[in-house]
């Protein structure tokens, strides 16, 4: 008996193995089944936020600065001096709205006040103008949210100082 039990038991793994398969080759028919992404390095997150302190402070200005990878995790932060106590979690919230939506806050501020969209409000979002999307080759890196200022001036400037103009700030 315990022979039979061992045998079904094979026979049933056996079973759900094949579907299985069938299904990822059907899924993935044609298309691969992976994809190379691009990620910020810690360095490139560095120098966006030196760039944009020093677009800042050519331009008399004091900002806070939260730069996330593609999956939303925060790999660098800076507030020059004088920012407020709570300005780099406003650059964060920017950054994780900017990233979410994949639009400049500024936009999706738009949005948010004609009523065209509300959904940024109720999904804990931060829709105030000061982060942007940041958009290599159709591959959405990360965000770059600022607090104070103009913040999206600032962090174009950034973009476009440390991606040579190559990266966008919207995914369209």
């Amino acid at each position: 008996m315990q022979k039979s039990l061992i045998g079904a038991g094979l026979m049933l793994g056996t079973l759900m193995v094949f579907p299985l398969q069938a299904q990822q080759e059907a899924h993935t028919a044609g298309k691969p089944a992976t994809r190379d992404i691009k990620i910020i390095s810690s360095a490139g997150a560095r120098a966006l936020a030196d760039a944009c302190a020093a677009w800042a402070e050519q331009n008399h200005q004091v900002v806070a600065i939260a730069v996330l990878d593609w999956g939303g995790n925060l790999i660098e932060s800076h507030a020059m001096e004088g920012a407020a106590a709570n300005a780099i979690d406003t650059a964060l919230l920017k950054a994780k709205s900017a990233l979410r939506w994949r639009r400049p806050t500024s936009e999706t501020n738009k949005m948010v006040r004609s009523g065209q969209n509300l959904a940024p409000t109720f999904m804990r979002d931060f829709p105030q103008p000061g982060a942007l999307p940041i958009v290599l080759g159709g591959q959405v890196l990360g965000a770059m949210g600022v607090s104070g200022a103009d913040g999206e001036k600032c962090a174009q400037a950034a973009i476009d100082a440390v991606f040579k103009g190559q990266a966008a700030t919207a995914e369209r």
